[in-house]
């Protein structure tokens, strides 16, 4: 086969797929139907998402481009609240606050690193027809050549919420409109007398008639513009002129005057849900598996960890012990985290846009009269931890994933399924914090002070630290998308572990007993995995 994972779909969640499955050794090949960029719908990621990009050595250039120390200016009535960002941060590093960063940049910025990793990206290639077939499928590619049938191990589809990956493999989806809509263009403002946007922040306004954002994050003119109305009126379709933008930004209060509309777009906004994300050798990740509104910035988020977990499955099941387990906990996990990502996102679009009733009461009445208290409950840190955690995707676990398996169920402390925190320790290359001794691909093994040495060998796709300031005898095994998978004492049970996921090389006869983790229900209703929100 000349490849054994073909990405479908080029986008932020194809590109860091394709990325990650490639860094755990899998032969990747990547197509989009699209010839060149498409002006960014999502301008945030947050810090869960930065610490799963973090092996695929990209963080640099992504902050390149990133706003530093971004804020907002937030409109209520006639009050005006200053915000900056690093106040929604959870930590004190860099990446534990959201960066303001466009999607195209992200995309430029993880397509490029697979240039640098030997992948190119297929441009102007479409996906036609899909079969599965023994021991994988069939894919029907289009492209200038002419159709070229290609035969994979395994197919993501990474191809966004019209997803003919999705359609091909007979995949149901659940999904519901939103009476709401979203107007974006990139626009010319000047100023009229008396008014002014001051530059490096991002405008916001909430009326009763919905939200407004305002930045200088636009990429075919200066100033980008977010806003919501209500969908009702018929009349409202195709793209938003001049004069409706104009409109917008009048009721709004800001003393600006559109001079040009580069770009404009109306969206209308559905949610789905796939029924299932894998149907035989075929997975979906991103969009094709789930899509919601653009509130509270979730999207790309929870598409980029959707890659973080299934690109190294893809690239391991081939050598796994257990490769149903393997990537059938992909669903169970993930999904879960969706229908959850879903609730909160309606809730806040609701909060932020329905154009009546208790939602316009609170923006129009209750947020101007509470604005002189926001500056002082957001420096209350540990009144808005429980609500920074929720935005930066840190309130996920995985302990009733069947990849989590405990050995000490009685030990106080992080579990297997929970996010590896980052701590400094005392290694045996001296003092460093866990997620940089952790940054590279691969199944990380943390060996306490007094641990038991592994007798066998583990190849290139695990790497074992001795934690020399951590006293017993406890070793934790942690998964590459950085979920503590395995906790106990014992190296030949770590073993089991490790030949169950494929993290050991393959080698000739049975290797490994099945793991001892729960095995959670496949049914639509009751996925193994929670989230600890």
């Amino acid at each position: 086969m000349p490849a054994d994972v073909l990405v479908v779909g080029a986008g932020p969640v194809g590109l860091a797929l394709a990325l990650h499955a490639h860094g755990h050794g899998a032969g990747v090949r990547i197509v989009d139907r699209r010839t060149g960029p498409r002006p960014s719908r999502a301008l945030v990621v947050h810090p869960r998402t930065l610490e799963q990009l973090r092996p695929l050595g990209v963080l640099d250039a992504l902050r390149r481009r990133a706003l530093d120390e971004p804020r907002a200016i937030v409109h209520l009535g006639h009050r005006t609240v200053r915000v900056r960002l690093d106040e929604l941060a959870v930590g004190d590093r860099p990446v534990d606050r959201p960066w303001l960063i466009r999607q195209q940049d992200v995309e430029d910025v993880l397509a490029r690193a697979l240039v640098r990793d030997g992948v190119r990206v297929e441009r102007g290639t479409s996906l036609e027809d899909l079969a599965s077939e023994r021991p994988g499928a069939c894919a029907l590619l289009r492209h200038r050549g002419g159709a070229e049938r290609v035969a994979v191990r395994w197919v993501a589809g990474c191809d966004g919420a019209e997803s003919t990956v999705r359609t091909l493999a007979g995949i149901p989806v659940a999904s519901r409109a939103y009476r709401q809509q979203v107007l974006l263009a990139d626009v010319d403002l000047v100023p009229e007398p008396g008014g002014h946007l001051e530059p490096g922040a991002a405008h916001v306004t909430a009326a009763r008639r919905g939200l407004l954002f305002v930045f200088a994050l636009g990429e075919h003119a200066p100033w980008r513009v977010l806003a919501t109305r209500d969908g009702a009126d018929p009349g409202l379709e195709g793209p938003p002129d001049r004069d409706e933008l104009q409109q917008v930004l009048d009721a709004s209060g800001f003393r600006v005057r559109v001079e040009r509309v580069a770009w404009s777009d109306r969206l209308r906004l559905t949610r789905r849900l796939a029924r299932h994300y894998r149907r035989g050798p075929v997975l979906l990740a991103g969009d094709a598996a789930h899509s919601h509104s653009p509130a509270a910035a979730q999207g790309m988020n929870l598409g980029l960890q959707d890659a973080a977990a299934l690109g190294w499955r893809l690239a391991l099941a081939g050598s796994a012990t257990e490769p149903e387990v393997l990537l059938g906990s992909y669903e169970d996990e993930r999904r879960p985290v969706a229908r959850a990502s879903i609730a909160l996102t309606d809730l806040v679009f609701w909060a932020e846009s329905s154009p009546g009733g208790a939602a316009g009461l609170l923006r129009g009445v209750v947020a101007p009269l509470a604005a002189p208290l926001v500056p002082a409950v957001l420096r209350r840190r540990a009144l808005t931890a429980p609500a920074r955690r929720l935005l930066a995707g840190l309130g996920v676990d995985h302990r009733g994933s069947a990849l989590s398996v405990d050995d000490l169920p009685r030990h106080r402390g992080f579990r297997p399924g929970d996010r590896l925190p980052d701590a400094p320790v005392l290694a045996d290359r001296g003092p460093v914090r866990l997620h940089d001794l952790t940054a590279r691909p691969g199944v990380h093994v943390l060996l306490a002070r007094n641990a038991r040495g592994l007798p066998y060998p583990v190849g290139p796709r695990v790497h074992v630290h001795r934690l020399r300031d951590r006293p017993g005898t406890t070793i934790i095994a942690v998964r590459p998308d950085g979920y503590i998978g395995h906790r106990g004492t014992d190296p030949a049970h770590l073993e089991d572990w490790l030949a169950a996921v494929g993290a050991l090389d393959p080698s000739p006869g049975p290797r490994g007993r099945p793991i001892a983790g729960p095995r959670p229900s496949r049914g639509d209703g009751g996925p193994g995995s929670r989230d600890r929100r």
